[in-house]
């Protein structure tokens, strides 16, 4: 068998080994047991995954190229996944909003994201399903960000539609890390980390603090405080690890604006329509993992439990509702979860090939105290939703890779999902328990390496979790929804390396979804959309010419329609990004000096389903330059936005009232990227 793709199964971080070209293995006998290829880790985009990858979207970016990148937002780790497009409409403590295939994933819904195997992606959060926070992570320690796109891999189940990504951390550094940074509006960070031996294994511990209050008229006055302790002892084969990993944030937030009073001069696109808006959160979770590989079988477990909660002030609409106070609205999420992933692989020969077989079980139990509230100066003055319930889902999958020639494979797997929803609402109409099933088949076939190129042919069923109130709403004459509403897609993909030092693949993809139960967490409404077909093409290239020089261009191209017109006649998708560009240019001299340039760009998209509103184009370019003056210490200098673009950071189009005097009207609502800033940041190592 060559070399084997294996992921971290039950929900646990991906790992891919990869050897160049790796000769066939013969189907074990009797007498010859089943033989197991030395894994080597892939590091980053850098290393070849031909004979390894079973799709051509799945792919591995290391902290070498993660540290290569400025960003704004710790978020932005996540836009090495081609096509995955990070914004922000409020204030830095809140989680992003992504982009990815066509979708507007909201806060995380379709995209899973997990940290060390943990989930990040909350179902039915106050502020909206899968909701994904970021900014727990210290980026330093990511070790490396493994991504895949499209509902083909067992091991991935709920948020995972159109995509996930499993980040890595590390266990071990082999010096203690010193990070210290600031910059333009206010903007500080210190960053230390190290590991030291304890007992029988290692223990790592790092702190982030940091502090901000971007170009906003009314300061985000953001602070924020993350901590990870994580011990660890063995190794890939044989270990185990405990790690406990905290946040705590507390922001004010500058929301989306009207278009019509920042064009006329009488709003600054840096002000603000509510001076009392903004919010705080802590997160805090405690993970456990075992591993063990024997001959010819490989065991994984792993225990988990956090606690999470959010309250979060905002006004969209101003006076619309309420012309004496204003429409301020406070969402708070009070949750408790746990769960466990389980994989058992057995590494031996079906029919006279080689194969792979991996069983896993996943469970998780979210205990969930959520509420919409009307607020004047972040005041309760009124109760609109509040609700206590428990959403419980336990999967099993299991999946197959099967050598059936030394040019080509396949992988063969499913799971079967069980949801239960128990929800306590303010209607007693409204409340109840709930179930719901989804049965995911999946499907790939892999032909080559052909000349350094492999084909890939993918189907594959996954599902969307609808927010639980949905499952059990009856006010109003409502249906209640099912839990876990089907999705479908099929994918054809190739990957090369035909050209030398160029690694290129290209991917053409389609995606069925069936009805979605949306809560829009903004009104506290359940809103119900049709199902959609989406569909799109994907091309991502490396090019390393020489050590000291690398290039990266990823395209993406998507449409997103509902199957049938909604209400207003119209089918687009509202918010879905069609066109996504990523560029970077990476320079390492011998002398210490390096540099890189990175562009970004997402295109115009509709903003209502007919397409008579649509948002502008927006593209950043970032930059940054150091300088290593000796083993110990680095300096570099980060120009974030570096042409001063004056583009939307987020648009929407909705109705909006902006005094108690005027008329209501409907427009476009928007966030500014942030102008052109400067950061220093010293690096030291010890």
């Amino acid at each position: 068998m060559k070399a084997s793709l294996a992921f971290l199964l039950a929900c646990s971080s991906v790992r891919l080994f990869a050897d160049a070209a790796p000769p066939a293995i013969p189907a074990p006998t009797a007498a010859q047991p089943a033989q197991v290829l030395p894994a080597v880790v892939v590091t980053g985009r850098q290393d070849s995954l031909l004979g390894v990858a079973d799709s051509a979207t799945i792919g591995v970016t290391g902290a070498v190229q993660l540290a290569e990148r400025p960003i704004l937002r710790a978020g932005e780790l996540l836009e090495t996944v081609p096509g995955l497009i990070i914004t922000q409409h409020a204030g830095g403590g809140k989680a992003n909003q992504y982009f990815l295939r066509g979708f507007n994933l909201d806060h995380g819904t379709d995209f899973a994201t997990f940290l060390d195997g943990v989930p990040l992606n909350m179902p039915s959060h106050a502020h909206g399903q899968g909701y994904a926070d970021m900014n727990v992570v210290i980026p330093e320690l990511v070790e490396r960000v493994n991504y895949q796109k499209g509902p083909y891999f067992a091991q991935t189940g709920d948020f995972g539609t159109a995509g996930a990504a499993y980040l890595d951390f590390y266990k071990t550094l082999p010096n203690a890390l010193l990070v210290m940074e600031a910059g333009s509006y206010g903007y500080g960070r210190l960053v230390f980390a190290d590991s030291k031996k304890l007992s029988a294994g290692n223990l790592l511990y790092g702190i982030q603090v940091s502090q901000e209050n971007g170009p906003w008229l009314m300061p985000d006055d953001y602070h924020k405080f993350n901590g990870q302790l994580t011990w660890s002892r063995g190794d890939a084969k044989d270990g185990s690890s405990v790690t406990l990993r905290g946040y705590q944030g507390k922001w004010n937030s500058s929301d989306q604006i009207p278009e019509s009073l920042v064009a006329s001069g009488a709003l600054s696109a840096f002000g603000n329509m509510d001076a009392s808006n903004g919010g705080d959160s802590r997160y805090l979770s405690l993970s456990s993992e075992w591993h063990a590989r024997g001959q010819s079988t490989e065991d994984k477990l792993q225990v988990y439990a956090y606690h999470y909660d959010l309250d979060l002030f905002s006004n969209f609409t101003y006076y619309l509702n309420d012309p004496v106070h204003g429409d301020q609205f406070e969402q708070a999420d009070r949750r408790t979860g746990a769960g466990f992933n389980a994989s058992h692989t057995i590494y031996g020969s079906l029919a006279g090939k080689s194969s792979e077989t991996t069983f896993g079980l996943q469970v998780r139990n979210d205990w969930v105290a959520n509420g919409l509230y009307k607020t004047t100066q972040r005041v309760r003055t009124a109760t609109n939703v509040q609700d206590d319930f428990t959403v419980g889902e336990a999967g099993v999958f299991v999946e197959n890779r099967l050598q059936w020639t030394p040019t080509f494979r396949t992988v063969v797997g499913g799971r079967v999902d069980v949801q239960h929803t128990d929800v306590t609402a303010l209607s007693a109409a409204d409340s109840g328990q709930a179930n719901s099933t989804a049965f995911s088949p999946k499907l790939s076939l892999i032909w080559g390496p052909y000349e350094k190129t492999e084909y890939f042919l993918q189907a594959g069923y996954g599902f969307h979790s609808n927010d639980a109130r949905g499952t059990t709403l009856t006010s109003g004459g409502a249906t209640p929804l099912r839990g876990l509403e089907p999705a479908r897609g099929a994918e054809f993909g190739i990957r090369t390396l035909a050209i030398k030092d160029l690694q290129s693949t290209l991917s053409f993809w389609y995606l069925r979804n069936g009805s979605e139960l949306v809560l829009a967490g903004d009104t506290g409404e359940l809103e119900p959309s049709g199902a959609s077909n989406r569909y799109g093409v994907e091309w991502a290239n490396y090019y390393t010419p020489n050590r000291w020089l690398s290039f990266d261009l990823d395209l993406a191209a998507s449409q997103a329609l509902y199957v049938v017109p909604d209400a207003d006649g119209g089918r687009a998708v509202p918010e879905s990004i069609n066109t996504v560009a990523s560029a970077g240019v990476t320079v390492k001299d011998g002398s210490g000096w390096s540099g890189s340039l990175r562009l970004r760009y997402f295109g115009p998209r509709d903003l209502i389903s007919t397409g008579e509103a649509r948002s502008g184009s927006t593209t950043i370019l970032n930059a940054a330059v150091g300088y290593q003056f000796n083993p110990r210490w680095q300096a570099t200098v980060e120009i974030l936005n570096l042409l001063n673009s004056r583009d939307q950071d987020i648009a929407y189009y909705y109705e909006s009232k902006v005094s108690p005097a005027a008329a209501a009207s409907t427009q476009v609502h928007f966030h500014p990227v942030e102008p052109r800033q400067f950061r220093l940041s010293v690096t030291g190592r010890f």
